[in-house]
């Protein structure tokens, strides 16, 4: 969904990436260390902290693929740990949100395990040989659905986020069915 962006989003970081000649590794391995950051904001009623945590982690997890392009520096290795680290990101800020009472446990579950068959379905997929990166709620969208509905929940109530983590779930889900068709059709 955000694919068309990619190119603006080069233009940005590239000048960003020429001055960083380090390993993007390490700014992978930094990434979940941001997260807790988010999941300490939410779970202790912080949401504008969660928020900029959130911002943060997704910057770094654009940055690390900018670096490794910029200089040369992509690798097979790189991206499989980009995508594992990703998964403990984005299962480390829903336990804060969980803790925080945003939502209850079964739905919290929900939203770390519909977060990560979004992926899986989508690598899959490419272990056999189809593309599959479309969907409605991948998950720079799912990111950004969630900064919104803390900013949202700061201004509005805390029960507005309740609701934004309920419609994630849902648009999550939704995007499995979504890849699994579009597989479909690519595989027969």
């Amino acid at each position: 969904m955000l694919q068309s962006l990619r190119p603006l989003l080069t233009k940005i970081l590239n000048p960003i990436a020429k001055y960083l000649n380090i390993n993007p590794n390490i700014v992978t391995v930094i990434s979940p260390f941001v997260a807790l950051i988010a999941a300490y904001g939410f779970a202790n009623k912080l949401l504008i902290l969660g928020t900029v945590a959130i911002l943060l982690s997704g910057f770094l997890d654009v940055m690390d693929g900018a670096i490794a392009r910029y200089h040369g520096k992509s690798s097979k290795f790189g991206a499989f740990l980009d995508s594992t680290i990703d998964r403990f990101a984005d299962a480390i800020i829903y336990i804060g949100i969980i803790f925080g009472g945003y939502c209850d446990w079964f739905v919290g579950v929900l939203a770390i395990h519909s977060a990560i068959c979004v992926s899986y379905v989508r690598a899959r997929a490419e272990s056999q040989g189809a593309e599959c990166n479309i969907g409605i709620a991948e998950r720079a969208v799912r990111l950004i659905i969630l900064m919104i509905g803390a900013l949202i929940g700061y201004f509005m109530g805390d029960v507005y986020f309740t609701y934004i983590i309920y419609i994630l779930v849902v648009l999550s889900y939704f995007t499995v069915v979504q890849r699994i068709l579009y597989v479909r059709r690519q595989l027969k």
